[in-house]
Formats: C-alpha cells, sequence, structure tokens
C-alpha cells in the first residue's frame, strides 16, 4: 500500500468543530442565563453616562500642626479616598484635587453615597487612651441640698454605662506572649452594676467622684459634666471637638451609641502603629464579625506596655478606650499584658460594619482633617449627547465595515458577521455581568475602546482569509487550504492581540479614572478576539470547507480560484496534459 503523498491528506486540526461551536454556543447561553439570573440586564454606567454625586471637601489643619495642608498630605489623602471608594466597588469614582485645600470626589449612580461619604470624609484617626473615668451618657445634673433628691436624678444611670459588650482580645494568630501561649481573655467588659437588696439596681452618684490617683482638671471635670451624649448633633459635637485635641492632651468623649461618656487621657498607642486590619467571621468563639488589627513591631511593644500598666489599676482606671475620630468604639478593661503584636475588635459588629472599619484602617489614616463643603447631584445630559455621537459614529465605521467585507470577501462576509456577532454579545453580557461582580462601568472612553475593537476583531478574520486565499492561489483545494492557513494566520494573529493587550495592561497600570476604563474594555475585547477567532471562526470555516458553495469556488464565496488566479493544481491525473491558466 502507498504511502499518501506529502499535502494529500487534511491536517488532523480538523477535529470536531461541531462540539467547538456548540461549546460556544452554550457559554453564550450561560452567560445570557446569568445576566437574567442576576436581574442585570444592561452594564452599569459611569457617572458621565448615568450622573451621581459630587463631594466637595475641603481640608482643615489639626491641633500642633499649622502647616499640614501642602502639596505632599493633599496627595496622600486623594490616594487614600480613592482607595477606601474603590474598596466599595466603585471602579469608576473620580478623586482628585482642586485647588490648595478642596479634594473633587465623584461618586456613580448607584452606589450608597452615604457610606461613600463616611467613607472619604473620616479620618481615621485611631488612638488607645487610659480611661480616668465614666459615667452615663447624659448630662449630669447639678448637686442638690436635698439628698433623697439627688439620688432620685441619677436613678438607672448606671444601667447603660455597664453596657459595653465590645472588647479587645489578643489575636489567635499572634505570637505567643511570654507565659508561651496567647491571651484570648485579657481584656473584658467592664461590671455590670451590682443590684440591691431591694433587686433593684445600685444607682450612681449624681456628680461622679474621680478614682483615687486620677488627675482631672477642674476645667475639664467640668465639660465632663456638661456634657450630653443622648442626641445625635451633641455627639457629633463632641466627637469634632475631641478629634481636633492634641494626642498629648485628655480629652471628654461619647461613645458611639451615647450610652457613656468618658474623660480619657493622653493617647498610649497611635493609629499609625496599626499595620493593617481586616474584618472576619469568628465561628470558632461565637463572636460573629469582628477586626483583626496587626501592629507594628513598635506599636505592639506600645500596646503591651500600656495594657500591663492598666492592669494594675483599679476600676475604670484599668479600662481604655478605643477612640476613632473622637468617638469611644470600645472601653474594654484588663486584666494583663496583651504582648505579640495582634489584637481584635470585637462586639455587636455587622458585617457591614465590621469592614468599614476594617476598610478605614487598613486604607491608612487621612493626614488632614476634612469638612464637606458641597454635596450635589451630577446630571448625565452631557455624557449622554456625547454617548449618542459616539454610538453614531461606531455604527457608521460598522457599516463601512460591513460593506467593504461584503464587496471584497462575499459569502466570506457572512463567516466575518456572525464572529462580530459572537463578539459582541460576549462583550456585552460579560461587561453587564462585571457590574455588581467587581464594580466595572462603563464610561465614554470604555464605549471608545469597545468600538476600537471592532477593527482590531475584523483584521484577525481577514488575515485568516487572506491566508486561505493565499494556498488557493498555490492551487489548493478549499479543505486543505483552510488547514494550512491557519498556522501562519494564528501565528499574525496572537502576536497583533498580544501587542494590544500589552499596551492596554500598561496603560491601565500606569492611568486612572476613565481612561482606565478604556484600557480595561480594550484589554478585554483583545482577549475576547483570540477565544472567538479560536474557537468560532476556525471551526465554522472547517464546516463551510464542507459545502459545496465554498468548495467548489462558487463567484459569490469568495472563493473563486478564478477570480483569485490560482495557477494549476499541484497534482494532476496521470496522462492529462498540462494546462495553462493566467491569472
Amino acid at each position: 500500500m502507498a504511502a499518501p503523498k506529502k499535502g494529500r491528506r487534511a491536517p488532523a486540526s480538523q477535529g470536531h468543530p461541531g462540539r467547538t461551536l456548540i461549546l460556544v454556543l452554550i457559554a453564550m447561553v450561560g452567560l445570557v442565563g446569568g445576566m437574567f439570573y442576576s436581574g442585570t440586564l444592561t452594564p452599569r454606567l459611569g457617572i458621565d453616562l448615568a450622573g451621581g454625586t459630587s463631594f466637595t471637601l475641603a481640608a482643615q489643619n489639626q491641633p500642633g500642626k499649622p502647616n499640614a495642608i501642602n502639596e505632599t498630605n493633599m496627595k496622600t489623602a486623594s490616594d487614600i479616598m480613592e482607595r477606601r471608594v474603590n474598596g466599595l466597588g466603585v471602579t469608576e469614582s473620580e478623586v482628585q484635587t482642586q485647588g490648595s485645600n478642596h479634594i473633587i470626589v465623584n461618586i456613580p449612580k448607584g452606589t450608597d453615597a452615604k457610606q461613600a461619604r463616611q467613607q472619604v470624609g473620616t479620618t481615621a484617626q485611631l488612638g488607645f487612651r487610659p480611661v480616668l473615668t465614666t459615667t452615663a451618657g447624659t448630662k449630669t445634673p447639678e448637686p442638690k441640698p436635698n439628698p433623697s433628691q439627688s439620688g432620685a436624678n441619677g436613678k438607672g444611670k448606671g444601667d447603660k454605662a455597664s453596657g459595653d459588650k465590645t472588647k479587645v482580645q489578643q489575636s489567635p494568630s499572634s505570637k505567643p506572649t511570654t507565659q508561651g501561649r496567647a491571651v484570648t481573655d485579657s481584656l473584658k467588659k467592664a461590671p455590670p452594676a451590682k443590684p440591691t437588696p431591694s433587686g433593684k439596681p445600685s444607682t450612681p452618684p449624681a456628680q461622679p467622684t474621680p478614682p483615687a490617683g486620677a488627675d482631672i482638671p477642674p476645667a475639664l471635670q467640668k465639660q465632663f459634666d456638661a456634657l450630653d451624649c443622648s442626641t445625635k448633633k451633641s455627639r457629633a459635637a463632641a466627637g469634632e471637638k475631641a478629634a481636633n485635641t492634641k494626642p498629648s492632651d485628655p480629652i471628654v468623649a461619647c461613645k458611639e451609641d451615647g450610652a457613656q461618656k468618658y474623660v480619657l487621657g493622653p493617647v498610649g498607642v497611635e493609629g499609625t502603629d496599626v499595620s493593617g486590619a481586616k474584618a472576619v467571621f469568628d465561628s470558632q468563639q461565637g463572636q460573629g464579625w469582628i477586626v483583626q488589627m496587626d501592629f507594628t513591631s513598635e506599636g505592639g511593644k506600645k500596646f503591651g506596655d500600656i495594657t500591663g500598666k492598666l492592669a494594675a489599676k483599679a476600676p475604670p482606671q484599668n479600662q481604655f478606650g478605643i477612640v476613632l475620630d473622637g468617638a469611644v468604639v470600645s472601653s474594654p478593661s484588663v486584666d494583663k499584658a496583651i504582648m505579640g503584636g495582634g489584637a481584635t475588635i470585637s462586639g455587636g459588629f455587622t458585617q457591614q460594619t465590621a469592614e468599614d472599619l476594617g476598610n478605614m484602617l487598613s486604607y491608612g489614616a487621612l493626614p488632614l482633617s476634612f469638612k464637606i463643603d458641597d454635596e450635589t447631584t451630577v446630571t448625565a445630559a452631557l455624557g449622554g449627547e456625547q454617548l449618542h455621537a459616539g454610538l453614531i459614529a461606531g455604527a457608521i465605521g460598522l457599516g463601512l465595515v460591513v460593506i467593504y467585507l461584503v464587496a471584497y470577501y462575499r459569502g466570506l462576509a457572512l463567516v466575518a458577521l456572525a464572529s462580530l456577532g459572537v463578539s459582541a454579545v460576549l462583550t456585552y453580557t460579560i461587561m453587564t455581568l462585571l457590574g455588581p461582580a467587581i464594580g466595572f462601568a462603563l464610561n465614554l472612553p470604555a464605549v471608545c475602546g469597545a468600538i476600537v475593537a471592532i477593527g482590531i476583531t475584523a483584521d484577525s478574520f481577514i488575515v485568516y482569509f487572506e491566508r486561505i486565499r493565499d494556498e488557493i492561489r498555490e492551487g489548493r483545494t478549499l479543505r486543505p487550504a483552510v488547514e494550512r492557513g491557519w498556522p501562519r494566520a494564528r501565528r499574525t494573529i496572537l502576536v497583533s492581540d498580544f501587542v494590544s493587550f500589552l499596551a492596554a495592561a500598561v496603560l491601565f497600570a500606569v492611568t486612572v479614572g476613565k481612561v482606565q476604563g478604556f484600557a480595561f474594555t480594550l484589554g478585554l475585547t483583545t482577549v475576547l478576539d483570540v477565544v472567538v477567532v479560536f474557537f468560532f471562526t476556525k471551526p465554522l470555516m472547517t464546516l463551510l470547507a464542507r459545502r459545496k458553495f465554498f468548495s467548489d469556488g462558487h463567484p459569490w464565496s469568495g472563493l473563486d480560484p478564478k477570480r483569485l488566479g490560482a495557477k494549476p493544481p499541484l497534482r494532476r491525473r496521470r496522462g492529462a496534459a498540462p494546462t495553462t491558466k493566467e491569472a
């Protein structure tokens, strides 16, 4: 049996093109089904297309730092705000400085504006301050001569004062203590008020008396007595005043919920000593959502020192207040030093509040304090007009591409148009699903990237078609021409798409804001171009090569050997006279 001559047998790469096309169809159906399942049928739009909210924040100097408002600190604050907002999944947010002391933050529609406002405006100044004294969060009434009236006025105030269930303990992932084990119960909540023989809780004195050894200046004691934490407005005023106090000075502060008020000593450990924080769900000890903090090496030593000193004191001076932006998050008590450089904040957190706190602490404290000067709603009128013009330009470009394909490639234009349709479906569904998944928002530059991708995708088809036509010009029939032209076309397509993807990746890495939308879309469509050409265009051409319309070189197939100026066949039947064909 004679061995087959070279070039006679079609390459084995033909495989099962029908199966490949079915897989592509299943993938498309799955993506479309995912859109309907998630209830998201249109891509998420950026602020230039859908509108949103714009915040204008004014920088304020901190106490003891009169020259803090400078270009470096403004740039640092802008970067931190951008990371915080993007931590909410808002990839199309715009954070930029304006002038010497203002920062503009633009948030696309569909984002929780209240949550974003808290993220960008919170300085995240964390401090651990020793507690000098504490009582209920209402204003302390002045003492009266009648002892019975004095007792009546203070009735029931000790209940809330002892209700702090939030506590800090050593992180299980921390290094072992000097005793050789991690301390998990070093910090405990303050003990509840003891009941009287009548069964009612004991009543705190109307005028709290500082414990022995508490050095509270008279002016600070007066502020403490007058402090009322029962309303949101009063808590905000107290928090702002406490946040603007030097770390080396004592303060009066409210608990976040207003249940307690405190006199706190100077900061023992600053927030800059916290190297990282994250929200974790604790299922082992049943604490629910907690925030794990890791200290720097220096911060771990400071934290160990302050907890060791507080453990030797009597209540309430064995407590310290965890103060975040002037409000007390927790006031746990200490019975031994916490070493190892790690701790957890637990008690009463929801997933959202734990993630918010971890987000702010992880991305760092702002070097400046900010006040929101203005908050406006941004309309999408201008962006809508530009989008309309861009879509018209894209439709004109696509129409010209179709006309060129039909005029030059005839029947092969159907393959190109079908491939463009598959690419469009994949691009649309993926961009729609990326909205709720990673916060991707489609802006005007991203639309431009999608329009540019039409030319890149069409170029890949043209490269393959021309390779097939070159093989036919050499005298081969369609089926071997499809397979022999594919390896050379494949190399060219991969090199071209790699260059486009590399440019998109570099552009995405070195730019911010809207330009990243263009780079992301360009990179996505470039990857999809490779997928479509390899898994749709090539298998479809393999199937069509078996059809008589294309295999016989019909004049409207785009593969007519006469029109292409094909050479005589590479192999002729034995004894047949050679014929000469002119191109």
